[in-house]
Protein backbone atom coordinates (compact mmCIF):
# COMPACT_ATOMS: atom_id res chain seq x y z
CA UNK A 1 0.00 0.00 0.00
CA UNK A 2 1.36 3.40 -0.88
CA UNK A 3 1.47 6.31 1.57
CA UNK A 4 -1.37 8.24 -0.07
CA UNK A 5 -3.71 5.26 0.06
CA UNK A 6 -2.85 4.74 3.72
CA UNK A 7 -3.65 8.40 4.46
CA UNK A 8 -6.97 8.08 2.62
CA UNK A 9 -7.93 4.93 4.52
CA UNK A 10 -6.98 6.49 7.85
CA UNK A 11 -9.02 9.59 7.01
CA UNK A 12 -12.00 7.42 6.02
CA UNK A 13 -11.76 5.49 9.30
CA UNK A 14 -11.63 8.80 11.23
CA UNK A 15 -14.70 10.09 9.37
CA UNK A 16 -16.56 6.85 10.13
CA UNK A 17 -15.65 7.10 13.83
CA UNK A 18 -16.84 10.70 13.84
CA UNK A 19 -20.15 9.72 12.18
CA UNK A 20 -20.60 6.84 14.61
CA UNK A 21 -20.15 9.12 17.63
CA UNK A 22 -22.01 12.12 16.26
CA UNK A 23 -24.94 10.43 14.50
CA UNK A 24 -25.23 6.75 15.33
CA UNK A 25 -24.47 6.81 19.08
CA UNK A 26 -25.46 10.21 20.38
CA UNK A 27 -26.76 8.35 23.44
CA UNK A 28 -23.22 7.52 24.55
CA UNK A 29 -22.10 10.23 26.96
CA UNK A 30 -18.61 11.73 26.82
CA UNK A 31 -18.11 11.04 30.53
CA UNK A 32 -18.84 7.35 29.97
CA UNK A 33 -16.40 7.21 27.05
CA UNK A 34 -13.68 8.88 29.12
CA UNK A 35 -14.30 6.63 32.10
CA UNK A 36 -14.18 3.46 30.00
CA UNK A 37 -11.78 4.26 27.17
CA UNK A 38 -9.70 7.20 28.37
CA UNK A 39 -10.89 9.50 25.58
CA UNK A 40 -14.08 11.16 24.39
CA UNK A 41 -15.42 13.44 21.67
CA UNK A 42 -13.66 16.40 23.29
CA UNK A 43 -10.35 14.54 23.11
CA UNK A 44 -10.90 13.83 19.42
CA UNK A 45 -11.67 17.49 18.78
CA UNK A 46 -8.53 18.48 20.72
CA UNK A 47 -6.41 16.06 18.69
CA UNK A 48 -7.90 17.64 15.55
CA UNK A 49 -6.96 21.10 16.84
CA UNK A 50 -3.45 19.94 17.77
CA UNK A 51 -2.95 18.42 14.31
CA UNK A 52 -3.97 21.72 12.76
CA UNK A 53 -1.49 23.59 14.97
CA UNK A 54 1.30 21.20 13.94
CA UNK A 55 0.63 22.31 10.37
CA UNK A 56 0.62 26.01 11.23
CA UNK A 57 -3.17 26.35 11.17
CA UNK A 58 -4.47 28.46 14.03
CA UNK A 59 -7.59 27.03 15.61
CA UNK A 60 -9.15 27.72 18.98
CA UNK A 61 -10.44 24.96 21.21
CA UNK A 62 -14.00 26.00 20.35
CA UNK A 63 -13.22 25.95 16.62
CA UNK A 64 -11.72 22.46 16.94
CA UNK A 65 -14.75 21.25 18.82
CA UNK A 66 -17.15 22.75 16.30
CA UNK A 67 -15.17 21.13 13.46
CA UNK A 68 -15.51 17.71 15.11
CA UNK A 69 -19.03 18.06 16.52
CA UNK A 70 -20.46 19.80 13.47
CA UNK A 71 -22.10 22.23 15.89
CA UNK A 72 -21.17 24.19 18.98
CA UNK A 73 -20.54 22.21 22.14
CA UNK A 74 -23.36 24.13 23.79
CA UNK A 75 -25.76 22.92 21.08
CA UNK A 76 -24.48 19.34 21.52
CA UNK A 77 -24.95 19.50 25.28
CA UNK A 78 -28.45 20.91 24.92
CA UNK A 79 -29.48 18.17 22.49
CA UNK A 80 -27.64 15.11 23.80
CA UNK A 81 -25.92 15.48 27.17
CA UNK A 82 -27.61 14.01 30.21
CA UNK A 83 -26.94 14.65 33.88
CA UNK A 84 -23.94 12.98 35.43
CA UNK A 85 -23.72 11.26 38.79
CA UNK A 86 -21.24 11.75 41.63
CA UNK A 87 -19.69 8.33 40.96
CA UNK A 88 -19.26 9.11 37.24
CA UNK A 89 -17.74 12.49 38.14
CA UNK A 90 -15.24 10.82 40.49
CA UNK A 91 -14.29 8.22 37.87
CA UNK A 92 -13.93 11.00 35.29
CA UNK A 93 -11.45 12.86 37.49
CA UNK A 94 -9.27 9.75 37.64
CA UNK A 95 -9.61 9.03 33.91
CA UNK A 96 -8.89 12.64 32.98
CA UNK A 97 -5.84 12.80 35.25
CA UNK A 98 -4.48 9.53 33.84
CA UNK A 99 -5.22 10.16 30.16
CA UNK A 100 -5.15 13.90 29.63
CA UNK A 101 -3.55 15.86 32.46
CA UNK A 102 -0.42 13.70 32.77
CA UNK A 103 0.14 13.80 29.02
CA UNK A 104 -0.33 17.58 28.83
CA UNK A 105 1.74 18.42 31.87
Amino acid sequence: MNAQTQIELEAAAYRRLQKHLMEDRTDVQNIDMMNLAGFCRNCLSRWYQESAAERGIEMTKDEGREAFYGMTVDAWKADYQSESTPSKDAAFKVAFDENVAKKDG
